[in-house]
């Protein structure tokens, strides 16, 4: 049996019923967005399984400490990642789903009365994954010249000059508005 599956006990289709389970999970890298996230150490996770009378209630955490690159030096760096684990599984195809969830917040628990919890998982490590993953807050880049680390330390390039651009387009597209006649009112 994979360590993702949960197969429902026959003690839990009882309602006010509760079980807890865990173990491990190894996912060696997943993608966000453009960013690549990986895991040296398969991931914990943990949830309680909770029988609502028409449903089952799944709810726990995944931890696991994540590799990703800078967006703005690409040095590589760690950082832990806890994901709330949620799911919600109607038990038989005759439930009607609640009318406060969209189609999407509930699945039909299977015949096999296992639950997959990959995609649970999966969800709850994408939520906390940075939209823009940076090394530091403070993390300066890397040279638009020369492409040197600047958290290593001034480069040596100089700032290119008016004169020098001559013809070519600005270096930053609001350089146009430099000698704008901004009225105040």
């Amino acid at each position: 049996m994979d360590a993702v599956r949960i197969h429902v006990p026959s003690e839990l289709f009882a309602p006010a019923e509760s079980s807890h389970f865990e173990g491990t999970f190894d996912l060696p890298v997943m993608k966000a967005g453009p960013d690549l996230h990986s895991f040296s150490e398969p991931l914990a996770w943990q949830v309680d399984v909770t029988n609502t009378g028409d449903a089952f209630l799944v709810a726990g955490t995944v931890e696991g400490e994540a590799t990703t690159s800078c967006a703005r030096c690409l040095d590589e760096f760690s950082f832990p990642v806890t994901g709330e684990i949620e799911g919600y599984y109607l038990i038989g195809s005759e439930t009607e789903a609640p009318q406060d969830m969209d189609a999407d917040e509930f699945d039909v628990l299977p015949d096999d009365n296992t639950i997959d919890l990959e995609p649970l998982i999966k969800a709850a490590l994408m939520l906390e994954f940075p939209l823009v993953p940076l090394c530091d807050d403070d993390c300066r880049g890397l040279c638009p010249t020369c492409g040197a680390n600047l958290n290593e330390g001034p480069c040596g390039c100089e700032p290119a000059s008016e004169e020098e651009t001559g013809d070519e387009a600005p270096p930053n597209p609001f350089s146009v508005l430099k000698g704008f006649p901004f009225e105040e009112k």
